[in-house]
C-alpha cells in the first residue's frame, strides 16, 4: 500500500483529508508560500480530527517564508517551535536548511540531535527533511547525508518544479536510499499522474494538497490580505488521490 499524505492548514483540510483516506497529515500554516510553522491551538484542533480516525500529524516547522538558509538566531527559533509542537502531541516534525546548492549540516546536526529518539503523540516522533532538499546540487549524495543525519523521511520533487518531473531523480534517490530511509514524492502530485509517478520513481509515499481552487473577494487582493486564488482540500480530490495512488 502507498503511504498518502496529505498537507491541510486548517481543521476543515483534517476533516477532507481524514474522510477521503489519507494515511498522515502535514500541517502548516500559510501554504500559499510553502507552509509555515502552524500554531499550537491549530495543531490541537487537528489533532482532535486525525487522532481518533488513527491518522498520524506531522507538523511543519519553518519560522519564515523565503530561503531555508537559517542564521543561529533562527534557528533557535525553530527549535522551539519544534519542543512546542512535540509537547502539544504531533507525531512528527518536518524541517530542512540548506544553503549554496548544499544542506546546511550545522543547522541539521542541531536539528536532528534535539529531536531523534524523542515521543511523539503516539510514539517516536518521526523526523522528515523536506523540499529544501530540492535545491541541491547533487540530491543522491543529499539522500546519503539525510541518512547519515538520521532523518526518517525525505519529502522531495527529485529538484523539479513538479515531482512527475523530477521522477527520474527520485528514482536515483530511491535506489541510494535502499530501504535506510522513506522517499516521498510530493509538489504537482494529482490522481490524474501519481499511478505513472509510482512507477517511474518507485517511491512508497505520496505528498499532495489534494486541494481545489476557490474564488478569493478581490478586495483581499487589493489590500494585500491574499496572495491569489484560494484553495482548499478536498475529499473528492483526496479520495481519488488514494483510489489511484496503488503501487
Amino acid at each position: 500500500m502507498v503511504a498518502l499524505e496529505i498537507c491541510v492548514e486548517d481543521p476543515a483540510g483534517a476533516e477532507a483529508a481524514v474522510a477521503g483516506g489519507a494515511d498522515r497529515i502535514e500541517l502548516c500554516a500559510a501554504l500559499a508560500l510553502g507552509g509555515l510553522t502552524p500554531s499550537v491551538p491549530l495543531l490541537d484542533a487537528v489533532l482532535r480530527v486525525a487522532h481518533p480516525a488513527g491518522v498520524a500529524v506531522h507538523a511543519m516547522v519553518r519560522p519564515r517564508a523565503g530561503s531555508f538558509d537559517y542564521d543561529s538566531a533562527t534557528i533557535d527559533l525553530a527549535l522551539a517551535e519544534g519542543e512546542a509542537l512535540l509537547a502539544a502531541g504531533c507525531d512528527g516534525l518536518v524541517f530542512g536548511a540548506c544553503a549554496d546548492g548544499v544542506l546546511d549540516q550545522r543547522a541539521l546536526v542541531r536539528w536532528v540531535g534535539r529531536f531523534r529518539g524523542r515521543t511523539g503523540g503516539r510514539g517516536p516522533v518521526e523526523l522528515t527533511l523536506h523540499r529544501a532538499i530540492d535545491l541541491v546540487r547533487d540530491l543522491p549524495a543529499a539522500v546519503e547525508q539525510a541518512i547519515g543525519l538520521g532523518f526518517d523521511r525525505i519529502l522531495s520533487s527529485g529538484g523539479a518544479p513538479s515531482a512527475p518531473e523530477g521522477a527520474g531523480t527520485l528514482r536515483a534517490m530511491v535506489d541510494r536510499a535502499a530501504g535506510r530511509c522513506r522517499i516521498a514524492a510530493g509538489a504537482g502530485v494529482r490522481a490524474g499522474n501519481v499511478g505513472a509517478l509510482l512507477h517511474a520513481s518507485g517511491v512508497d509515499e505520496v505528498h499532495a494538497s489534494a486541494s481545489v481552487t476557490e474564488p478569493v473577494d478581490p478586495a483581499l487582493l487589493a489590500f494585500g490580505f491574499a496572495a491569489g486564488p484560494g484553495r482548499r482540500t478536498a475529499r473528492t480530490e483526496v479520495a481519488a488521490l488514494r483510489a489511484a495512488a496503488k503501487p
